[in-house]
């Protein structure tokens, strides 16, 4: 942005003000201030944002002391929940996850993991203890499709799927706050929040469009229609590392979506791959990592140019769909929806490590312990 120089008799103001200011620092012999030092070094610019950079290999808070290193996998068509030991890679658990689970989502302060379960009419959230690994009595919840967390922790917004509807909770108590309403969101989805909190933005899976939620007033303040195709899903919704450009997947676009950091107008796409799904970050934030679902790839993305720089592909196929980056970096895991099964990629090399065979319809999936201060819901939007 330009600025304008100011006019003269305003700029005679202010040199006033700041004498006036100064004068007490004057001596009895001084009628004014000694001029400041020349320098040829010019300023530093200022501190670029990075949303992530308290997500970082090794910034654990104090709420993961404790806490088992285990990947949690909901599998919507056997109702229950796989959990893999990491260093071994096998399957080391299952427990009842509830009526078609969907994804793992740490709590505000990541002391808790919640399975959403959404068959409606009715809906439940299955609390896991991290430090144990195991599951506790569900809270009925109607239709938790999703999870997410308001910015300053006050609320909790189950994403009611079926009911084109954000209901918002106590997330202590899970008493009801607020229901808000959306007609025009069908297949209300996945979301993120902008850097000061203030806005979200959500996916309309089934309607082909986006909306813009002001969170403080819980209100439904924008549309988008998208264009780059008429039947359009958009998926997964995150607020790349410099603040200033949301990410959204769509699964029928093949590709990623760029919004503005305040969700005020669509500024891109890039095509990724065929069911482009899930988004999530590398520790350094110099990378994304975009699921393509319908062709057994993940494309890399520069997040300084927004641009594709390389593509890993699973040998012989494979439906990689939602997961998360482990604690350390090196590996990121994603849930195949179709394949009951997981993948493991190495992040430095984009070698496949693992496939691992777990129930039916593995959705999204959770790795615990994650680095950062606070969750924001979903399977690891954590910052």
């Amino acid at each position: 942005m330009h600025r304008s120089g100011l006019p003269l008799a305003a700029l005679l103001g202010v040199t006033s003000l700041l004498l006036a200011g100064c004068g007490a620092e004057l001596t009895a012999d001084s009628d004014q201030a000694a001029p400041p030092p020349v320098s040829d070094t010019p300023p530093p610019p200022p501190e670029q944002t990075d949303v992530y950079a308290h997500t970082r290999a090794g910034m654990l808070s104090p709420a993961m002391e404790g806490v088992r290193n285990l990947v949690y996998v909901p599998n919507s068509q056997d109702d229950t929940v796989s959990v893999i030991d990491p260093n071994t890679f096998e399957v080391i658990d299952t427990f009842p996850g509830g009526d078609e689970p969907q994804h793992v989502v740490p709590s505000y302060d990541l002391k808790t993991l919640y399975v959403t379960a959404d068959m409606v009419p009715a809906g439940t959230l299955t609390p896991i203890d991290p430090k144990t690994g195991k599951p506790g009595e569900p809270i009925q919840v109607q239709d938790p499709y999703n999870l997410y967390f308001t910015p300053d922790g006050s609320s909790a917004i189950v994403v009611a799927e079926a009911y084109k509807r954000l209901d918002f909770y106590d997330p202590r108590t899970w008493e009801q706050q607020q229901s808000l309403s959306i007609p025009e969101c069908a297949g209300i989805n996945h979301m993120d929040f902008s850097t000061d909190g203030k806005i979200a933005l959500v996916t309309c899976e089934f309607a082909n469009r986006m909306i813009v939620l002001d969170v403080e007033a819980r209100k439904h303040v924008r549309t988008f229609d998208l264009h780059q195709v008429p039947n359009g899903m958009p998926q997964d919704s995150r607020l790349a590392p410099d603040g200033e450009t949301f990410y959204v997947a769509d699964m029928h676009a093949n590709g990623i979506y760029l919004f503005d950091g305040q969700a005020t107008h669509q500024k891109g796409f890039v095509p990724t791959g065929k069911g482009a799904h899930g988004i999530y970050f590398s520790r350094d934030s110099q990378r994304a990592f975009i699921a393509n679902r319908g062709e057994g790839s993940v494309t890399v993305l520069d997040t300084a140019t927004h641009q594709p720089i390389d593509k890993w592909h699973i040998p012989g196929g494979g439906s990689p769909d939602m997961g998360a980056v482990s604690a350390d970096g090196t590996q990121l895991w994603l849930a195949g929806r179709y394949d009951s099964e997981v993948y493991v990629f190495d992040t430095r090399t984009g070698e496949l490590l693992a496939r691992i065979p777990v129930g039916n319809g593995p959705h999204g999936l959770t790795y615990m312990p994650q680095p950062g201060r606070y969750s924001l819901g979903h399977t690891s939007n954590i910052r």
